[in-house]
């Protein structure tokens, strides 16, 4: 796929805009040189029609920062329908493991881009793949390169295992996230250290893979608490919980990101908001597993930070974060019995992960069609957008000031060709991997 088409000037006008201080509407946004020159609300200023390169109207459509997927596996782009009725473990090891085992670097590289134009297409422009197939460099290299090609912002979360099934040496692990951060950390990519569940990493590594995290800026990101099994597991096996395991190495800190956490009790939540670590919240993957229903008003209750990520393919089974906003807005509500407990706005917060369209800023945002009949007429746009609306109604995709989709039309590669490979390449991994 070749990249995003450069854009000098982008006049965007006649939307709703998401600002710091609330929505406005009518109003306008002119982006130029990768950064919002111009926003207002109102009519647009003399001069900028003309000006601008691209003009776009947008009028009954709501442009708001590009969204953050927390947590997916692009990987599972060819894996899709496969949980079948099995819990966690029984899907792991009867089908997730030999596929994965199965793909070839250009296998990854294709299920990556797969898995990038899907992010593209539901409005998520800032993602994180925990990064499963490490079985040499080019497996991983090809995905930091497919989100470089498609322009996206994309932490690849270099997951590994030093205990059980697939591990790793510790070293072998160290020295290639080390290779990685040397490589591609900065810019829009960035390196995370990815161990993959607390009962299958080994204290020692935990400890020297987090702190090289920290010594280049990053951060680790660790499945967690998932599933009962893996209470069970932690508590035979270390005789406290695995939060508890973690907060007793010294690791639970602010760069340490807790994906599911849907066991947690609530002495784990204290110790979670008093580290000032963060949660990944996958509601839809929990529920399709059977896994169960985190703690959602408890961890905002207690001021701990909250990120959504659709989960992989394979377990969710689709990487639509407008899902995954609403279904994290109902379970909090029906978990709690209370209407009350999230609103549409703290919703769609966490799914911003804080970001604004702001002057100065970047010119990375989407714009959201609302002029349909599951949205019409819009009381609150707030509503509007975590309550009735899908990932197929994001229309325009801009980052940097690049134009990655517009009109519904991806612009960064051949979209038709892509799915068709795919489709294709996934029959012959289906056999390498015997489940033909």
């Amino acid at each position: 796929m070749n990249g995003a088409p450069s854009c000098r000037s982008v006049l965007i006008y006649g939307a709703a805009v998401f600002l710091p201080d609330g929505w406005i509407e009518p109003g306008y946004i002119y982006l130029k040189h990768g950064v919002v020159e111009q926003l207002g609300a109102g009519d647009v200023p003399q001069g900028l029609f003309q000006e601008a390169d691209t003009v776009i109207h947008a009028r009954n459509r709501a442009v708001l920062p590009g969204l953050t997927n927390a947590h997916t596996h692009f990987a599972q782009t060819f894996m899709r329908g496969l949980a079948g009725g099995r819990p966690l473990l029984r899907w792991l090891k009867e089908r997730i493991w030999p596929l994965q085992a199965a793909f070839a670097a250009d296998d990854m590289d294709l299920a990556a881009r797969l898995g990038i134009l899907e992010n593209i297409r539901c409005g998520a422009t800032h993602i994180t793949d925990h990064h499963k197939v490490t079985y040499t460099p080019e497996h991983t290299h090809v995905v930091c390169k497919a989100a470089d090609d498609m322009g996206v912002y994309m932490t690849l979360a270099r997951s590994w295992s030093d205990i059980g099934a697939g591990a790793e040496e510790p070293r072998q692990i160290l020295d290639h996230l080390a290779s990685l951060y040397s490589t591609w950390q900065g810019g829009r990519i960035s390196i995370a250290n990815g161990p993959l569940a607390a009962w299958r990493c080994s204290a020692q590594t935990l400890l020297e893979s987090h702190e090289l995290a920290l010594n280049n800026g990053s951060f680790s990101h660790i499945h967690i608490a998932e599933s009962l099994d893996e209470i069970e597991m932690s508590g035979e096996k270390y005789q406290m919980s695995p939060f508890a395991w973690l907060d007793s190495l010294g690791i639970l800190d602010a760069r340490m990101q807790l994906v599911h956490a849907v066991w947690a009790d609530e002495h784990d939540v204290d110790r979670i908001a008093d580290s000032g670590a963060i949660v990944v919240h996958c509601p839809v993957s929990n529920e399709v597993l059977g896994s169960g229903i985190a703690p959602l008003s408890t961890f905002l209750a207690r001021d701990v930070r909250v990120l959504l990520g659709t989960d992989g393919p394979a377990s969710n089974d689709t990487q639509d974060i407008f899902e995954t906003i609403k279904a994290s807005l109902l379970l909090s509500r029906v978990s709690t019995r209370n209407a009350n407990s999230l609103s549409p706005a703290e919703a769609l917060h966490m799914a911003l992960d804080g970001r604004r369209i702001k002057e100065g800023g970047a010119a990375d945002l989407i714009i959201v069609n609302l002029d349909h009949p599951r949205a019409t007429p819009v009381h609150d746009h707030d509503s509007a957008l975590t309550l009735c609306c899908h990932g197929s109604d994001v229309e325009t995709v801009i980052v940097d000031g690049k134009i990655l989709m517009h009109d519904n039309k991806v612009l960064v590669g051949d979209e038709a060709s892509l799915l068709s490979e795919c489709r294709e390449r996934v029959k012959f991994l289906r056999e390498r991997a015997g489940l033909e």
